[in-house]
């Protein structure tokens, strides 16, 4: 494996910096002509870059060119950063040494390393010696030469510099020489000091970086000798709640790459403290307690919490057959899909459920982008008011309306309780980005809201900003799995309305119009229908198309719309329940109902 890897950037800035005009198509970055044989006939676009794995063609037979990014970046003189070009292009000249025999330490050198708690036969071992009162690290590549030098003034001078380097060496890793090539695990420090006292713990392959936490000049030189290693771990310094290099050799290594675990610090920044501190055990118990930190979502199933999926809470929804086939209603922390055709009678089943909820004591957060709000708020009223509270209308005929002290009653059941988006919002008006979902998320902190109607889908994606991508699929993708994380994440139900596309209309899931993500996120999808022509116009037919959780679908539950209360029931049952504004509060100590007057009507 080599240093470099693909990103879509380097495609990008490749065409930037020969000035090339490009489209894309898929995942293929096309250039208007090639920058090989500049598309010498009418030919256009025949020359590509795949963005997934940076490989480029030219189709025209006459050129044929082919290769990757690298190849790119050595034929047009690109840079894809200092360590890769050096790596594989390498231009610098750095100072060579004469063959050094074996160091030995001078007093001086050995008595400053005693004074850190490292002894004189690591001293020897690592060929630590000072000069003029200036402590020397020599550098040893894996093949023996010195090739780079480190100093170090153990009592620097206002003004002096505390460490410094020969001018013109190779960087490289410190304590490469001494490492046992039998041994594939490795001890990476920040500073010399602290891979010393590794090494005085007794243990082998303690290197350190030479310039710091930052300075990773040395990458192009160590990379070969570095892929040698099985387990690579980092024992940087704790600093501010984290431990330095872990985050850049992550980076460039990954599945290699421990940790040393934060408690095993205690009070101490480096190894170095905690060896005079705490003595070589502590420095052994670091690197044997080291860990690979987790993977970003991704745990141990056997840490999952054990929850028996038939006892997750559910919202009942009132219609027997529906609830049985759920094993008890909705389930909550899901996306649930409500589809059917256009003017069947979606909308006026979603909001009976909502109705349902505040019974149930949730708080709902309701969008609505075909209803205006006084609509929506007299539809949902006559759901809660029920048949024994409405009568026909005396100012219009076919009309129905309700009780107005029933009205006030659950006008106040309804409030805190139930929250709408504010749809009047003119154009003129409208910020110039609501993000719908960020809205829904803040009702959910800030209310409580548990409950949650989108009706209907594109109208509700068209408050999201597009992002990067103007697709309406893709939009829709990126809609449905920003839903079912907020539904998992704040353990909510979102129930949403989508249309089924208007020719070839089926029963199954495919007819959802729309992105396949649309029903593929969707825990649980149910049809909504009008009953066929030899049906009673009054007859609806619910079918459960999709049931993630519990398995069961049903080809068919009857149901009867009645035109008064607009409630929906299961055939053979009477839409006559009540809610709990009119069971209890001062509604319920109300013997008789009050339709404005006692002319017998």
């Amino acid at each position: 494996m080599g240093l470099y890897v693909f990103k879509r950037e380097d495609a990008e800035d490749f065409a930037r910096a020969i000035g090339a005009k490009t489209s894309q198509r898929g995942d293929e970055l096309f250039f208007q002509e090639c920058p090989y044989c500049k598309g010498q006939t009418h030919d256009r676009k025949t020359f590509s870059i795949n963005l997934r794995n940076g490989m480029y063609k030219c189709f025209r037979a006459s050129c044929g060119a082919k290769g990757n990014m690298l190849t790119l970046a050595k034929d047009f003189d690109f840079s894809l950063g200092q360590n890769v070009d050096e790596y594989y292009r390498p231009t610098k000249h750095y100072k060579t040494f004469k063959p050094t025999p074996k160091i030995v330490p001078k007093p001086g050198a050995i008595a400053y390393l005693e004074s850190r708690g490292i002894s004189s036969a690591v001293a020897e071992r690592y060929e630590v010696t000072d000069k003029d009162g200036v402590i020397c690290f020599p550098f040893r590549d894996d093949t023996g030469a010195v090739v780079m030098i480190k100093y170090r003034n153990p009592n620097p001078q206002e003004g002096q510099s505390k460490e410094w380097f020969e001018s013109g060496c190779k960087p490289i890793l410190y304590g490469m020489e001494q490492c046992n090539p039998e041994n594939t695990t490795l001890i990476v420090t920040e500073g010399q000091m602290d891979s010393l006292s590794v090494a005085e713990a007794g243990l082998e392959n303690a290197v350190s970086v030479p310039g710091g936490a930052k300075n990773f000049t040395w990458i192009p030189y160590c990379w070969n000798w570095l892929e040698h290693f099985e387990k690579i771990v980092i024992f940087g310094d704790h600093e501010k709640g984290k431990i330095t290099l872990y985050a850049e050799f992550y980076q460039h290594w990954k599945s290699k790459v421990w940790c040393v675990r934060e408690q095993d610090y205690l009070d101490c920044k480096d190894a170095n403290d905690i060896l005079r501190k705490y003595g070589p055990e502590q420095i052994r118990k670091c690197v044997e307690n080291a860990e690979q930190p987790p993977i970003p979502c991704v745990m141990d199933m056997a840490e999952v919490e054990e929850v028996d999926v038939n006892a997750l809470e559910k919202l009942a929804t009132w219609i027997p057959a529906l609830d049985e086939t759920l094993c008890g209603g909705l389930p909550f922390g899901q996306v649930v899909l409500i589809t059917g055709k256009s003017g069947d009678g979606k909308s006026t089943f979603a909001n009976q459920i909502m109705v349902n909820a505040v019974d149930q004591g949730h708080k709902l957060f309701i969008y609505s982008g075909e209803l205006p709000n006084y609509l929506l708020k007299a539809w949902l009223f006559f759901q809660a008011a029920g048949p024994g509270n409405i009568r026909k209308s005396r100012r219009f005929g076919n009309g129905y309306e309700i009780e107005p002290v029933a009205k006030a009653a659950i006008n106040e059941w309804f409030r805190d309780r139930v929250y709408l988006y504010d749809n009047r919002i003119t154009d003129a008006e409208e910020p110039e980005e609501i993000k719908l979902v960020e809205i829904m998320e803040e009702v959910i902190r800030q209310k409580g809201a548990r409950v949650i109607l989108l009706d209907n889908l594109m109208t509700a994606m068209d408050l999201e900003p597009t992002g990067t991508s103007s697709d309406k699929y893709d939009r829709q993708s990126v809609f449905m799995k920003k839903l079912a994380r907020i539904a998992m994440k704040y353990n909510v139900l979102i129930v949403l309305v989508a249309h089924k596309r208007k020719v070839n209309a089926g029963d199954t899931n495919d007819t959802v119009s729309g992105s396949a993500d649309i029903v593929n996120l969707a825990s649980i999808v149910l049809s909504y229908e009008r009953g066929s022509a030899e049906d009673d116009p009054w007859i609806r037919w619910l079918k459960v198309t999709k049931n993630r959780l519990f398995g069961r679908t049903h080809d068919g539950i009857r149901l009867t719309f009645d035109e008064s209360s607009k409630r929906v029931c299961q055939d053979g049952t009477e839409p006559t329940w009540q809610y709990d504004w009119e069971v209890f509060g001062d509604y319920a100590e109300q013997s008789e109902i009050d339709f404005g007057g006692n002319d017998g009507n």
